[in-house]
C-alpha cells in the first residue's frame, strides 16, 4: 500500500518502510510523527483520492535523522557592467522512515 502526503508544501509518494527526506519539521530524533493531510492512499484497484484529502486516513513516521543538504551557488551575472553576485545556499531536512500506513473510508 502506498500514499501521497503533503508536508512542507511538497507533496511525497510514501510506502511503509521507505526512507524519505521532508523539509525540516519540529521533532525530535526518534520521535513520532503523524501526517493528516493524505491526499491519495491504497493499491491496485482500490485506490482512494481526497478532495482535497482522504478522511480518516493517517501515515505515521519516526524521525531518524535532522541535517543539511549539499551546497549550492546562485550566481547573477550581467555582462560588460560590473555586476555579479554569488550566493549559497544550504537545505535543511528531516529524514524519516514510515512505519505505518492507515486507509481512511
Amino acid at each position: 500500500m502506498y500514499a501521497v502526503i503533503e508536508t512542507g508544501g511538497k507533496q511525497y509518494r510514501v510506502t511503509e518502510g521507505a526512507t524519505v527526506r521532508v523539509e525540516l519539521l519540529p521533532a525530535e530524533q526518534g520521535a513520532s510523527v503523524d501526517f493528516d493531510q493524505v491526499l491519495m492512499v491504497g493499491e491496485g484497484a482500490e485506490v482512494q483520492v481526497g478532495a482535497p484529502y482522504v478522511k480518516g486516513s493517517k501515515v505515521t513516521a519516526t524521525v531518524t535523522a535532522h541535517g543539511r543538504g549539499d551546497k549550492i551557488r546562485i550566481i547573477k551575472f550581467r555582462r560588460r557592467k560590473h555586476y555579479a553576485r554569488t550566493q549559497g545556499h544550504r537545505q535543511s531536512y528531516t529524514e524519516l522512515q514510515i512505519t505505518g500506513i492507515t486507509a481512511g473510508k
